[in-house]
């Protein structure tokens, strides 16, 4: 089983697509599932990892590459104007804009 579930990260595949030697997809999504649920992957990575640290065979490294760090949608700022799109007024101008009949100046 879980030969099945490394299998399916490890290719990045959809469970559907499982071979048949690792048995029934829906049986190893389900395993992991219950494991999850129910805390037995946390308990295996911490004691692979406390293993490791006893061992002294963990090199710890922190790296983040700027790249992939992004801000949530609305921290972005405002959002940008494509070529042809103009700005919307949020509220009606203050003054209306004269037609030719009003103009004062007789031109």
């Amino acid at each position: 089983m879980i030969d099945a579930i490394a299998w399916k990260f490890r290719t990045r595949s959809q469970w559907v697509h499982l071979p048949e030697k690792y048995g029934s997809w829906k049986g190893a999504y389900a395993r992991l599932r219950n494991w999850a649920i129910d805390g037995t992957w946390e308990r295996v990575f911490t004691a692979l990892l406390a293993q490791a640290d006893a061992d002294e065979d963990l090199e710890w490294v922190g790296a983040v590459d700027s790249t992939i760090v992004r801000v949530h949608q609305h921290a972005a700022g405002p959002a940008k104007r494509g070529p042809g799109r103009r700005a919307r007024r949020s509220r009606p101008r203050a003054v209306p804009r004269r037609t030719d009949d009003q103009n004062p100046s007789g031109r």
